[in-house]
C-alpha cells in the first residue's frame, strides 16, 4: 500500500504549459504517473506534452475524473490556484511554487480547513512519490525504489540525500512526502506520521526536521504512541538564533524552535536520532531487525 496517492492516481497539472511545469510534467509522465490534464487559462482546448488543457479546474475534473492536483503557478497566484481545485472538489493538492506571501498562506491554509475536505501538501514542498507508482512534484524518480520505509521532510535537498543512501543500502520505501518549509504548511508532520502508523507496508518511518516552529515537537508527542519505530535526523544544529536558513520556516526565536529541543522531544517519544544524515540508513536497518 500506500499513504496519500498511488497507481489510481489521476492528476491534473495546474501552470502545465510553462517551463517548470512542462519540465517536471513530462518527468512525472516518463515515471509512469497519470497526468490527465493541465490547466492554463487561454489555453483550453489545446494539448501539451500529449496531455489535454483546459481553462479552469472543474472543467478538467469534470472531463478527465482527476483526483489530485499539482500546481506550478507563479506564488501571487498559487493560493488561488489551490482554492479553485478545492472547489473543483479535488481531495488532494500539491503546491510546489514557493514565495507565496504569508496572507495567501494563512487564508488559503484556513479556508480549506474550515470550508472544504481537501488536503494541501506544501506549499514550497518537493512533492509525493509512492515508488514505482505515483510521482507528484520535483523529485528525481530514479533514486527511489519500493521498500518498507516511509519518509517525510521538510527539506527536498535532505531527502534526495537520506533516500539515495536508503536505496543503495536496499532499503526501498512506501511513499516519501515532502512537508515544505513554509511557515503554514498545509499537512503537517503529526498528520502524515498519523498516516504512516495506520498504513500496513510501512513498517518503519524515517522523518526528517530542521530548525524553526514546534511542528517535530507535536510530532514527538504522536511518536510516543506508535508501534512502528522511527528513526530522526534534524538540520540546522549549528545555526546561530534569529538568522533564517534556508526555509521560511527554519528561524529559531526566543528560544524555540531550536535543533536540541527538537532532539530532545524527539529522543523522549523514543526515537532513534541519527548525528549525521549518513547514519539514517544503518539506524533504519537495525530497528526493522529488532522487530523481527
Amino acid at each position: 500500500m500506500a499513504i496519500l496517492v498511488d497507481k489510481n492516481t489521476r492528476v491534473v497539472v495546474a501552470g502545465m504549459t510553462g517551463r517548470e511545469g512542462s519540465f517536471h510534467t513530462q518527468q512525472m509522465i516518463e515515471y509512469g504517473t497519470q497526468v490527465v490534464a493541465g490547466v492554463t487559462p487561454g489555453k483550453g482546448g489545446q494539448e501539451h506534452l500529449g496531455v489535454p488543457v483546459f481553462n479552469t479546474m472543474h472543467e478538467a475534473a469534470e472531463k478527465t475524473g482527476a483526483n489530485a492536483a499539482l500546481i506550478f503557478v507563479p506564488a501571487p497566484f498559487a493560493a488561488d490556484s489551490v482554492l479553485e481545485a478545492a472547489d473543483a472538489g479535488i481531495p488532494f493538492v500539491t503546491l510546489i511554487t514557493e514565495g507565496v506571501p504569508i496572507i495567501d498562506s494563512l487564508n488559503m491554509v484556513n479556508r480549506l480547513h474550515s470550508q472544504t475536505d481537501t488536503r494541501l501538501l506544501g506549499g514550497n514542498c518537493a512533492g509525493i512519490i509512492t515508488p514505482g507508482e505515483c510521482k507528484m512534484g520535483i523529485m528525481p524518480g530514479h533514486i527511489f525504489k519500493p521498500g518498507p520505509v516511509g519518509l517525510v521532510s521538510r527539506s527536498g535537498t535532505l531527502t534526495y540525500e537520506i533516500v539515495w543512501e536508503l536505496t543503495r543500502a536496499d532499503l526501498g520505501q512506501t511513499t516519501c512526502i515532502g512537508i515544505g518549509g513554509d511557515p503554514l504548511p498545509g499537512t503537517r508532520f503529526v498528520e502524515v506520521m498519523e498516516m504512516f502508523e495506520a498504513d500496513p507496508k510501512t513498517e518503519a518511518v524515517v522523518m526528517i526536521g530542521e530548525i524553526g516552529g514546534t511542528d517535530e515537537e507535536t510530532a514527538a508527542e504522536f511518536i510516543k504512541t506508535m508501534k512502528k519505530p522511527v528513526v530522526s535526523f534534524i538540520s540546522g544544529r549549528t545555526a546561530p538564533p534569529g538568522k533564517r536558513m534556508g526555509h521560511a520556516g527554519a528561524i529559531v526565536s526566543g528560544g524555540l524552535g531550536t535543533a536540541q529541543s527538537k532532539v530532545d522531544a524527539l529522543l523522549a517519544a523514543g526515537a532513534k536520532i541519527a548525528d549525521n544524515s549518513s547514519d539514517v540508513p544503518a539506524m533504519v536497518r537495525e530497528q526493522l531487525l529488532a522487530k523481527v
